[in-house]
């Protein structure tokens, strides 16, 4: 990847925080690497070089500055939006899939040879795959000793090193000292909340809208799984390695993340689906600013700067909230979700050990509108997928549906919980959705619904099962979505919200969506998808924040 130098220093000589993140400046004077917006004295031009990775950084012999912490700073809001194979794998880097299943399992899921990855992202990035993990593992290691009171030894196990030699070398590599004394320098306190619990903060880009984070995902709250309670989200993960629960609170500057690991090997894992979440990753100043230049979406920019694009942890959850929610009403789909999640289900395999060094297609497949005696305002109901999902995405037909909110409402315990009551604030009350596996062995009582959706969820199941459709971000978009939409009771529209949100393409827009369209008739837009979907091509590459806005303006 090209870096311009003249483009870099001046960022660097702002210290733009925009930019953190983008690159990495090394100071070859001082021997260390930093973010663009590193507070200290801006280096000479002679005395600079600019690295496309903090592996790169670190393979030219460079350590993180201890001031700005550059192994902290937001990732490349570029691995979101490419589809190309290094975007992918970078995504799947992320996850810790090469911890999990080293670069022949990596160059596996990306369907080329290891020798062949390793120049494709030596070639933009400066640093191979087993480079790139290894500037992970030193910041979950650093993560780990700081926050938690595990031994040493138990620290380098969890964060993914071989032995406890390789995690020693490398801390002192990349942080230019030992463990231990990255310990004392943090007072070795370690974080409330008992073995396991983990506490840090999650970078973003400025600005963001947390309001609207908060209320998209509160509308479409699943009890069991997921809360939000006073300006928290929580909710219930499935990890590689085991159950996990988040708490996540947007503040000033940073996500204050909360993560409670049954293993601590998956805490790379458990903070890329955080940051996927709630999108920490995107660049909102470049998105404003394309959307902003159209006359009508100006004002909504201006007035709500920074709303993002609210991600899944799950794509198989997701998908199956998509199908469910087809043409009923909000309350029946949180029931027949509520009713699927807690009926028995057949064990999950244990843990691996730790490793050594129809509906036909596109039937129901579009939003209806039901309209709800409390109320002459017909509500639209949502397909993309969620109980939750409205009565539409809109501001105010949908997170209103059943006494949830309005755009800019809030997010208190009792809206948010929704029907059926929700989760409370304490630990252990919420769990992660079934995965593929386990909802093939439920029987037909679990599901509740008619069987052609019944089948469809299971035909879907069984090729997520088998790996035949992927549903996470390191998939690629266009493959998946061309599986999608040959798989019974799946069309366009299913397909496209899951590209959206699951495999997190910034770039698709939805026209035949209802609340879309609402939103955009309400701004004066062209309404009926064939217009829409043509004037829409200025909005390109961030159709998909359009659509949340236009779903806010409904």
């Amino acid at each position: 990847m090209e870096l311009d130098f003249e483009r870099c220093y001046r960022a660097v000589d702002s210290r733009d925080q925009r930019f953190d993140g983008w690159f990495y400046t090394g100071v070859t004077s001082t021997g260390i690497y930093c973010r663009p917006s590193c507070p200290a004295m801006t280096p000479k031009r002679r005395n600079v070089r600019f690295f496309a990775s903090a592996a790169a950084a670190q393979g030219a012999g460079l350590r993180a500055c201890r001031r700005c912490r550059p192994d902290a700073a937001p990732g490349s809001p570029q691995w979101d939006v490419r589809a190309d194979v290094v975007g992918r794998a970078m995504r799947l880097i992320a996850d810790g899939v090469v911890d999990r299943d080293g670069v022949p399992g990596l160059a596996a899921r990306l369907g080329y040879t290891e020798r062949h990855l390793h120049r494709m992202l030596r070639a933009e990035l400066g640093a191979g795959p087993l480079a790139l993990a290894r500037a992970q593992r030193a910041q979950t290691a650093r993560t780990l000793i700081e926050t938690t009171g595990l031994g040493l030894a138990e620290v380098a196990f969890a964060a993914g090193f071989g032995s406890v030699r390789q995690f020693n070398d490398t801390v002192r590599e990349v942080y230019g000292t030992v463990p231990s004394q990255l310990r004392t320098a943090r007072g070795g306190r370690p974080a409330p909340g008992g073995a396991g619990t983990i506490t840090l903060r999650l970078a973003y880009r400025p600005p963001l809208h947390a309001t609207a984070l908060l209320d998209y995902l509160a509308a479409r709250v699943l009890p069991g799984v997921e809360d939000v309670v006073d300006g928290t989200y929580r909710r219930g993960l499935r990890l590689p390695h085991g159950p996990a629960e988040i708490a996540l609170t947007p503040v000033a500057g940073y996500v204050a993340a909360t993560l409670r690991l049954a293993d601590l090997r998956d805490l790379a894992p458990a903070v890329a689906r955080c940051r996927r979440l709630f999108d920490l990753d995107a660049d909102p100043e470049a998105v404003d600013q394309t959307l902003a230049a159209d006359p009508a979406l100006a004002g909504i920019v201006a007035a709500e700067p920074g709303v993002r694009l609210p991600r899944a942890v799950d794509g198989f959850e997701l998908a199956l909230r998509a199908i469910i929610g087809q043409q009923i009403s909000l309350r029946a789909a949180t029931t027949t979700l509520t009713r699927l999640l807690h009926h028995p289900r057949t064990p999950s395999p244990p843990p691996a050990p730790c490793p050594p060094p129809t509906d036909r297609p596109g039937s129901g497949d579009q939003e209806v509108c039901v309209t709800e005696s409390a109320s002459r305002r017909p509500k639209p109901l949502d397909h993309r997928g969620e109980p939750g999902a409205h009565g539409g995405h809109g501001a105010h037909g949908g997170h209103g549906a059943h006494g949830g909110h309005g755009a800019r409402g809030g997010h208190g315990a009792r809206g948010a919980r929704g029907e059926g009551g929700g989760v409370g604030g304490a630990w252990g009350v919420v769990r992660g959705f079934p995965g593929a596996e386990e909802v093939l062995g439920l029987p037909d009582a679990a599901f509740g619904m008619p069987v052609a959706r019944r089948e469809t969820i299971r035909t879907l199941a069984r090729a997520v099962a088998a790996g035949e459709v992927d549903l996470e971000p390191g998939g690629d978009r266009t493959e998946t979505v061309r599986r999608l939409t040959a798989l019974p009771g799946i069309g366009p529209w299913t397909a496209g919200y899951l590209a959206m949100r699951a495999l997190g393409d910034p770039d698709v827009l939805l026209p035949t969506d209802l609340a879309v369209r609402r939103g955009a008739a309400a701004l004066g837009l062209p309404h009926t998808p064939t217009t829409l979907d043509a004037y829409a091509d200025r909005w390109r590459p961030w159709r998909s924040y359009a659509a949340i806005r236009l779903w806010r303006a409904a």
